[in-house]
């Protein structure tokens, strides 16, 4: 607070040469001072506030980014755990296969044993189906030299021999099979026998399995390395994720503060135009206010005729139009403010080549019809131009355009950063007046003008 401190005037001496009492036109440009101070400090102050929530924008995209990375990296770790078990649980089957081809190999020997003593018994039968036929032969000669009397026996004597020819070529059969089988299963014994320790080398299937024993080795291995660097990625992730909850915070707490000193400098502002004192924001308010009551005439007049009924006027039930990108909606008073707002918001554009806009909106900051320069139709998959030329149809609800909607009091002038797409922003002032229709309040005139 300021302290004043009174002087006594004497009854002689005329008010003007009191020391410490400024004129009217000192007055004058000590508010107008007052007023480029207050814009400056508005600017500045948009300015920061607007990088500031760009960057918080950025920075929580970025902590959900690292969450989101986070919760797979844990998955990872969890992936990794279940690879080593996998790998645990295969090096414990192959060491059981290889305990079971040890197993096969000794019952592949008893085999080959079993085959060897085949083939002896069959090397008997034909030494015993040699011996049967020359039994048979000399037989047969006796048979011979007895004539009549030994014909049978002779007959006996050539079926023995027959038969034991017959024996003889089937023994040497199995013992040709026996012998070739023989050969196979030898070959099976060793390539599945295990190393004996005499310097004698291993089978084909132990080295196989043992080939195979090593790259589940080598898997095991990798995974338990490749958990260890995760959980160690998980801990930094961790802490970036806090640093990243800690920025935001930081950036939330510096926009507020920002939003502290912009309001300073529109109360400032408004206060010296409250004061009478012409300002270059005076006609700005002037204008906004007349366009105001013009568009409240408008809507007044259409209700009293009958063009639209209050119910249609103050529908606040948002119909999303489809494939709209930024979305735009429908009311049942868009017909109506296509055909009586141009008239008004098109005029209050050749107020000065610096104003950008001038709109009306209702009280939740829904633009019906903008100015016919941002008044095209949305082309399909290109946002960019849509965000500039394509502004109809749209809610703005940002803290701007909400409170100049929502704004009651004569005026409401505001200093904010717009986005005018594809990375380009613009500082502002708004000068808003309410727009009320039969005593109630509908939304609000926004006209913008860069400073």
């Amino acid at each position: 607070m300021f302290a004043v401190f009174k002087r006594t005037r004497p009854a002689n001496e005329p008010l003007e040469s009191q020391p410490g009492l400024a004129t009217a036109p000192d007055a004058g440009r000590i508010v107008g001072a007052l007023s480029k101070q207050a814009s400056t400090l508005g600017r500045e102050a948009a300015e920061v506030r607007g990088t500031l929530a760009d960057t918080h924008v950025v920075a929580s995209a970025q902590g959900q980014a690292v969450q989101a990375l986070a919760q797979q990296l844990q998955q990872v770790v969890q992936s990794q755990a279940a690879i080593a078990d996998e790998t645990e649980r295969g090096l414990q089957a192959a060491s059981q296969v290889s305990e079971a081809v040890g197993q096969v190999g000794t019952e592949v020997a008893g085999i080959v044993d079993t085959l060897r003593q085949v083939s002896d018994a069959a090397g008997e039968i034909t030494q015993i189906a040699l011996q049967t036929r020359l039994v048979a032969f000399n037989a047969s000669v006796e048979a011979k030299r007895a004539g009549e009397a030994g014909r049978g026996f002779g007959v006996v004597a050539d079926a023995v021999k027959d038969l034991a020819a017959k024996v003889e070529s089937s023994s040497k059969h199995i013992m040709g099979t026996v012998s070739q089988l023989d050969s196979r299963i030898a070959a099976l014994a060793r390539d599945i026998t295990r190393d004996g320790g005499g310097g004698t080398e291993a089978g084909a299937v132990h080295r196989a399995l043992a080939v195979v024993e090593q790259g589940v080795h080598r898997i095991h291995d990798a995974a338990r390395a490749s958990r260890q660097v995760c959980d160690g990625l998980d801990r930094q992730m961790s802490s970036i994720e806090s640093e990243m909850r800690r920025t935001t915070s930081a950036l939330s707490s510096a926009l507020d503060r920002t939003e502290t000193f912009l309001k300073i400098s529109e109360q400032l502002i408004e206060s010296v135009a409250e004061c009478g004192v012409e300002t270059e924001d005076t006609p700005y308010i002037h204008a906004a206010q007349q366009a105001a009551g013009q568009i409240a005439r408008l809507l007044e007049d259409a209700v009293r005729t009958g063009a639209i009924n209050v119910q249609e006027l103050f529908d606040e039930h948002y119909v999303p139009v489809q494939a709209s990108d930024p979305p735009q909606h429908t009311t049942r008073f868009c017909e109506l403010a296509d055909r009586l707002f141009p008239q008004v918001q098109e005029k209050a554009l050749s107020l000065s080549d610096k104003v950008v806009y001038c709109i009306a909106v209702d009280r939740n900051g829904y633009v019906a019809c903008h100015n016919q320069k941002y008044n095209h139709p949305q082309r399909a998959g290109d946002l960019a131009w849509n965000t500039v030329n394509s502004r109809y149809r749209r809610i703005f609800n940002d803290r701007t355009g909400l409170a100049s909607a929502r704004n009651q009091r004569p005026f409401l002038l505001q200093t904010y950063r717009r986005d005018m797409g594809g990375g380009n922003f613009i500082v502002m002032k708004e000068a808003a007046a309410p727009i009320t229709v039969g005593g109630r309040h509908w939304g609000g005139l926004r006209l913008a003008f860069r400073f």
